[in-house]
């Protein structure tokens, strides 16, 4: 799993920060002369000061509502100006001031970034252009300013989010270059598999082939029985040795056409037969299993089968619980059993490898992703796998 930044997992405080920063900006230029503020504040100065307070303040709603922030400051700022003109129910210190708040800044760019209708955000901000830069008042500066403070947000939105997705597409150029890459391994590996089985094809079967000939050579010749009889045995053992070195030269040569290992449709069946032999097991699928790929549904296939098998070995008795959640990046497989009631069978638990795991981890290392596996406080047994949703074979790749 790779680390977000900071700011990405913890966005609310981000834009609550930012809005109290804004609040805090927009009432300080306020109130030093900078926008609306008059010589002689009355009541109304101050509510509307503090109107304008919230308005800085909706903010903090940028990413979930980023239209109604940009309303809210735009008819924040047509209130402002209609009690200057025509109501004379505030006498700005400096007439050639813009009446909205710098949080319109911030409020324009969020449409831009968040927002994917950008036809109704377009339309939204072009009023509010208005509203900002009065053209029933021109005045070059106060239209000049206002425009800078309505499109400077969407620019750097445009920017942002084009550079946005020009690093997702290099990521995904790079993660199918890494899958190409793996793909041509796996073929160069079984190219090389066949020379060397063919080298060794040729050089054994060689030598096995003369020594054959040889003790056929002996049989006929010798003249004693006892040195025929050894002869014959040698001979015999020759030409079985060269069948079987056909035949291994023949898997070796051959790569598998298809793996008919079932896929996670063969989870019920898994657990069916866990609970026949008298182990209880519960199933639990989180998601939509059709997520996972056909490689992926194989290996979680081999994961609950290797998972169930050592619990009936190792852990009579105990409860299995099998919890398998699928999303669009990953597949994750968590197998956990209780404690066992009962002692395990030494004569049971004394089959197969003892290799299972450990040929479960290389297979998943294979597709890139991780298995965990070890006891439990509870006295019991944790395997726990994640896997990425999608692995491209050899046919997918095509």
């Amino acid at each position: 799993m790779t680390d977000r930044p900071w700011h990405r997992g913890h966005w609310v405080a981000v834009d609550v920060a930012t809005a109290v920063a804004f609040v805090l900006l927009d009432t300080g230029t306020t109130l030093i002369g900078a926008s609306w503020w008059p010589d002689h504040p009355d009541t109304l100065a101050w509510v509307v000061l503090g109107v304008q307070a919230l308005a800085c303040a909706s903010l903090a709603l940028r990413r979930v509502a980023p239209l109604t922030v940009v309303g809210v400051l735009g008819a924040f700022t047509l209130a402002v100006t209609l009690l200057i003109s025509p109501g004379d129910a505030l006498t700005p210190a400096h007439d050639a001031n813009v009446w909205a708040p710098y949080a319109t800044v911030a409020a324009a760019y969020s449409p831009f970034f968040y927002q994917p209708n950008r036809r109704t955000a377009f339309l939204v901000l072009a009023a509010c252009t208005l509203v900002i830069m009065r053209p029933w008042q021109p005045s070059v500066t106060v239209m000049t300013i206002g425009l800078l403070r309505t499109a400077v947000g969407p620019l750097l939105a445009l920017y942002f989010d084009a550079r946005r997705r020009m690093v997702l597409a290099l990521v995904e150029r790079a993660e199918r270059a890494e899958r190409e890459r793996h793909l041509l391994a796996e073929q160069a590996r079984a190219e090389e598999r066949a020379r060397l089985a063919g080298e060794m094809h040729d050089v054994v079967t060689h030598r096995v082939s003369l020594m054959v000939l040889q003790a056929g050579a002996l049989r006929v010749t010798a003249q004693d029985e006892g040195t025929r009889q050894a002869a014959e045995e040698l001979r015999a053992a020759g030409c079985q040795a060269l069948e079987e070195l056909r035949d291994l030269v023949g898997i070796l040569r051959t790569m598998p056409e298809g793996d008919n290992t079932p896929s996670v449709g063969g989870f019920t069946d898994l657990v069916a037969e866990s609970i026949a032999v008298g182990t209880p097991t519960e199933l639990i699928e989180d998601g939509d299993p059709a997520l996972a790929s056909p490689l992926v549904g194989r290996t979680t296939y081999r994961i609950l089968r290797e998972a169930l098998t050592n619990v009936r070995k190792h852990a009579p008795g105990a409860q299995v619980t099998v919890r398998v959640q699928y999303d669009e990046a990953q597949v994750r497989i968590t197998v956990h059993n209780s404690a066992p009631t009962s002692r395990a069978s030494n004569a049971l638990a004394g089959t197969g490898s003892g290799m299972g795991i450990a040929q479960l981890r290389r297979r998943i290392e294979l597709v890139h992703g991780t298995l965990r596996a070890g006891p439990c406080p509870d006295g019991g047994f944790s395997v726990e796998a994640t896997l990425p949703s999608y692995v491209p074979t050899a046919r997918s790749a095509v």
